[in-house]
């Protein structure tokens, strides 16, 4: 014998009772032997409830509800059934909803609904429901008979919440079920009294009446169908990548319903698990779809986390003082006082030290709590040997469920290294010795991106899905987004990282999608679903979703969006960027920033900052690292500038170069940023503060290379009339140069903490002489590479390799949180 119970969503609509009906002609048509018991139609125990409240204000709208709920249950007995049997049940229902009616106006005469009323009111949402049913599955050829199942539960008169008297309820289900072979149609959440008296079984009372009937039958299963694939391994909700957990013990099914699993209630479960009946979770909507098997035996084979869940809002309450060390029972009155206000305690933590205790509770009782515990050691905080009940607020448990946890370690580890690396702080701990769940209490508004971070962590650790918002989609940030694109299906499925650009921001627009931007269709969105760019609202908005593993990219040049890497970084979120500005600017403003990223377990990255995509900051890291000593550093930082100087040879125009490299994309806006060596010294500056030099810029020495006339124009097309009254001045410094057999560069260096930049004639014993194209150098001289200098060198400049150094920067950030 198998027990089926189908909720309120099952049997919502008559379409979905005809798509039930379905499910249970196959059952029949193979032989099963099953009985099924139904829930009320989805909404009408509330409408139910609805009804006798107005009733018993005196409020005549409840006929209105009423006459609703009237209607349509004959509706679907006209769309369910035909003919004469049709007209039979609609009588029969007529005469069940008049009595309703009768009670109904009873309640409103009298202006009262006692809990005895109101049970008996609600009983009539479960009785049409499986009358109705019943009536349906006689028409569809199987032969079936409505029961009532207040004639074989009995219960105690606890109106609203009845506790079942299960020796008197089994020998009564045995006896009827002997007598009556046909398959039945049960009524779930209601019972009766000895005397008859109509009872609800509370919340999950369906699933409840059908563990009783399975337990009183010795049911080989019982299998509760509801609008979900069984049990997800967390609130699909809060997060998108939940999916069904295939099997799980007794133990963790019931502290997933503790922790809030709206699939399963725990009294459901208790009749099952004394009979060791297995429980099958399935879905109406998808029937072939094999559901969470629940049994008494653990799958050793599994993951060690079965589900994760929460407990949103909750209050935390603290007891603590000097006078607790030691001293015995101050728990029991502690917890005594509690209940005897009626206060139900979620979770309890409590040090070794005995110095406090901690517990959860629901956040509406916190105050009466607070009273109660102040009340019952009054005399204690008068000596100030216990202090005021500390109370905090908006928090959230989440747990880790699991039998398998106990037997590998490393689990609390991993859980909280992945909060710890998403910047989710935890306020509270509590774990039982049994091992089957650890619960931290943390923040309401981290309540989901903990969730999401446990999940990856536990469930797709193959998986690691990064979540940017990138500001600056100009050549640098366009491409990059091409970069992500066309790697998307290799870095899933080699490197198990999945990039999704959630938010992106130009001069103009900006745009959100917490599922993943379009890559394909990107430009189009932000122009024509774009909200106006506003970069605090941006910063805001990214922290708000406070969405696991996020990184924020900057590609732009802006000094505004560095200003905001400080908040950026103490919200928990990594940060890579060519943007130069912040770590150039004052040195007390580079350590301060690296040190919240340290403090806050984050990664802040500016590879790109000094060469492109050239690997010159991680190899200068590495060096220092390794224990080498570094002597002095020498570069061409700039691919303007060696673009400039590599191209202008004797014979040729140095102005006319000039303007040729700020065509091509070169130079900035006004060349004077590069030709001035201000760029420059940005990243020698950068360079030195990496080596531990507390570099200020005004101590870098720059020999300026162009005339004051030039540097002090007042527009770019001033400076370029100034520069070509100087091409004379340029030419024969370049013929000087050549006649020497050497090349010019604009050399930057750090050699014993002094810092340099100007332009030098090297020759062809130099390094530096065979650069071409738009290449940096950068030359390395320690105490391990004194006698052949390490060098390194490639392109500097362009959108593909600063692009490229940004989305390595991305993945590293993306290896670091796994």
């Amino acid at each position: 014998m198998r027990v089926l119970k189908f909720g309120g969503s099952s049997v919502g609509t008559p379409e979905r009772i005809k798509g039930l009906i379905e499910i249970l002609k196959n059952y029949y048509s193979k032989g099963e032997r099953f009985t099924v018991v139904f829930s009320a139609f989805s909404g009408v125990t509330d409408s139910l409830l609805e009804m006798s409240k107005r009733a018993s204000n005196g409020d005549e709208t409840y006929r209105d509800l009423f006459q609703q709920f009237k209607q349509r249950h004959q509706d679907a007995i006209t769309a369910l059934m035909e003919g004469p049997l049709c007209q039979q049940v609609q009588l029969e229902m007529a005469q069940s909803h008049e009595s309703l009616g009768n009670v109904l106006n009873g309640v409103f005469l009298v202006r009262e609904a006692s809990p005895r009323t109101m049970d008996y009111v609600v009983s009539f949402g479960e009785r049409s429901s499986s009358y109705i049913i019943a009536n349906t599955l006689q028409q569809a050829g199987i032969p079936s008979s409505f029961l009532d199942a207040r004639k074989i539960i009995r219960t105690n008169d606890s109106f609203g919440g009845a506790r079942v008297d299960f020796a008197a309820s089994y020998p009564l289900i045995k006896q009827y079920y002997l007598q009556h072979p046909e398959i039945q149609v049960v009524t779930g959440f209601i019972g009766s009294t000895k005397d008859d008296l109509t009872t609800t079984l509370g919340r999950g009372g369906s699933d409840y009446t059908a563990a009783i009937i399975a337990a009183g039958l010795n049911a080989s299963a019982i299998e509760i169908w509801t609008d979900v694939d069984g049990v997800l391994t967390a609130d699909p909700r809060k997060v998108k990548k939940a999916f069904t957990v295939p099997k799980m013990t007794y133990a963790e099914a019931m502290e997933m319903s503790h922790f809030g699993a709206k699939v399963i209630y725990p009294p459901t479960l208790q009749p099952a698990l004394q009979k060791r009946i297995p429980l099958y979770i399935k879905n109406t909507f998808n029937p072939s779809f094999e559901g969470t098997y629940v049994t008494d035996k653990r799958d050793p084979t599994g993951h060690a986390v079965t589900g994760i869940s929460s407990i949103n809002k909750v209050a935390l309450l603290t007891l603590q003082g000097g006078g607790m060390f030691g001293v015995p029972g101050i728990a029991g009155r502690l917890f005594g006082s509690l209940a005897a206000a009626g206060i139900n305690i979620i979770l309890i933590t409590q040090g070794s030290s005995e110095h406090s205790i901690t517990f959860a509770i629901p956040p509406d009782l916190a105050e009466k709590a607070r009273q109660q515990v102040e009340s019952e050691f009054e005399y204690e905080m008068e000596k100030k040997m216990v202090e005021p009940v500390k109370v905090e607020m908006d928090l959230s448990v989440v747990a880790i469920i699991g039998e398998n946890m106990r037997y590998r370690p490393g689990i609390a580890g991993r859980m909280f290294q992945a909060l710890g690396k998403n910047g989710v702080n935890v306020v509270a701990i509590a774990q039982g010795s049994s091992e089957l769940n650890i619960s931290v209490v943390v923040s309401y508004s981290d309540e989901a991106k903990a969730m999401n971070a446990l999940h990856e962590a536990f469930f797709l650790s193959d998986t690691k899905e990064l979540h940017l918002f990138m500001v600056g989609v100009g050549l640098i940030g366009s491409t990059l987004i091409e970069q992500v694109k066309a790697q998307a299906k290799y870095l899933k499925e080699k490197r198990s990282l999945e990039v999704r650009i959630v938010g992106l921001a130009n001069s103009k627009k900006m745009l959100f999608n917490e599922d993943g931007i379009a890559l394909d269709s990107w430009k189009e969105d932000l122009v024509s679903n774009g909200e106006p760019v506003d970069l605090a609202g941006f910063i805001q908005k990214m922290k708000s979703l406070n969405l696991s593993n996020t990184i924020f990219v900057d590609n732009t040049a802006n000094e505004q969006v560095a200003h905001f890497y400080e908040t950026i970084l103490e919200s928990s979120i990594s940060i890579s960027t060519p943007n130069k500005i912040s770590t150039s600017s004052s040195y007390l403003q580079y350590q301060r920033l690296k040190n919240i990223a340290t403090r806050r377990g984050v990664q802040f990255l500016y590879e790109t900052n000094v060469g492109a995509g050239l690997p010159v900051l991680s190899t200068l890291e590495d060096l220092i690292a390794s224990g080498d000593r570094i002597i002095k550093i020498e570069g061409v930082l700039s691919g303007t500038m060696s673009f400039i100087f590599n191209q202008f040879k004797e014979g040729m125009k140095f102005s006319e170069i000039v303007r040729e490299a700020k065509k091509l994309g070169y130079t900035e806006p006004d060349p004077r940023e590069d030709i001035g060596g201000a760029d420059v010294r940005r990243k020698l500056i950068i360079l030195a503060r990496e080596t531990g030099l507390a570099l200020e810029a005004a101590e870098v020495k720059i020999e300026s290379i162009l005339p004051k006339a030039a540097e002090e124009a007042d527009s770019v097309e001033a400076f370029f009339e100034e520069l070509e009254k100087s091409d004379d001045h340029f030419s024969q410094i370049a013929a000087k140069a050549a006649k020497e057999g050497k090349v010019l560069r604009m050399i930057a260096s750090l050699d014993n903490g002094m810092a340099s930049i100007g332009l030098k004639a090297v020759d062809s014993s130099h390094p530096f002489y065979s650069l071409s194209g738009s290449d940096n150098m950068i030359v390395f001289t320690t105490e391990r590479y004194k006698e052949r200098p390490l060098v390194v060198r490639g392109p500097g400049a362009g959108a593909e390799v600063t692009a490229a150094g940004v989305f390595a920067e991305i993945i590293r950030i993306g290896n670091y949180l796994s």
